[in-house]
């Protein structure tokens, strides 16, 4: 059995867990969301052009030009993703991401179970911030949240799938919040195009046998 003060973290990740080995059913969604700074940076000078064979040649000087947020959502096992760039990551931000989540992504489904960090943003008392509270309390009933346990964002698929975006999308510099919308929409235009499902491996016995 494990540590009492692990309670808290075993309980979680099982809940976690536990969504993770549901078979996919097309009325029954199962989301997870995160959310990343992003600094956007300009070039001080004009990178080189490239010869065959050779590296991008840029200087090591830049300017800063601000920081904005990326969200994302994914259905593992629909092969479905959305992202999102904001210039803030407020409480009213998470809200209008969840709005068009329930109402444009998936306006269809009673009930959409996401699983999320524990941000304070990442709260049904944000929606009441955002909205007024019938609307507030219409977005809040079509929501299921589960939350990963502290020191455990691994094991939000979404968390795995910004470190994707990051190394075949964020590897350069971008300047304007403008062109990262557009590098992101391809990517995820691209990602799923090509129904990148996502079946996790790691189920609770798994984690019952390593906390033994």
């Amino acid at each position: 059995m494990p540590l009492k003060g692990n309670a808290e973290l075993v309980s979680c990740m099982e809940d976690i867990l536990d969504l993770y080995e549901l078979p996919y059913n097309p009325d029954i969604t199962v989301l997870c969301m995160d959310e990343k700074p992003y600094q956007l940076l300009g070039e001080t000078r004009d990178p080189l052009h490239m010869r065959s064979g050779d590296t991008r040649k840029i200087d090591y000087e830049y300017i800063r030009n601000g920081t904005c947020s990326i969200f994302v959502f994914v259905e593992p096992l629909g092969g479905v993703r959305h992202v999102s760039v904001r210039k803030h990551c407020t409480a009213v931000d998470w809200a209008d991401e969840i709005r068009y989540l329930v109402d444009v992504s998936y306006p269809d489904r009673d009930n959409i179970i996401l699983v999320m960090y524990n941000l304070n943003t990442h709260a049904i008392s944000s929606l009441y911030r955002a909205f007024p509270a019938p609307e507030a309390r219409r977005i809040a009933k079509r929501l299921e949240i589960h939350y990963t346990p502290k020191h455990g964002s691994w094991l939000d698929i979404a968390e795995i799938e910004l470190n994707v975006m990051a190394r075949q999308c964020l590897s350069r510099r971008i300047k304007e919040i403008i062109l990262l919308r557009q590098e992101l929409a391809a990517w995820e235009s691209d990602r799923n195009k090509h129904t990148s499902y996502i079946q996790w491996q790691f189920t609770t016995d798994n984690a019952r046998i390593k906390l033994i």
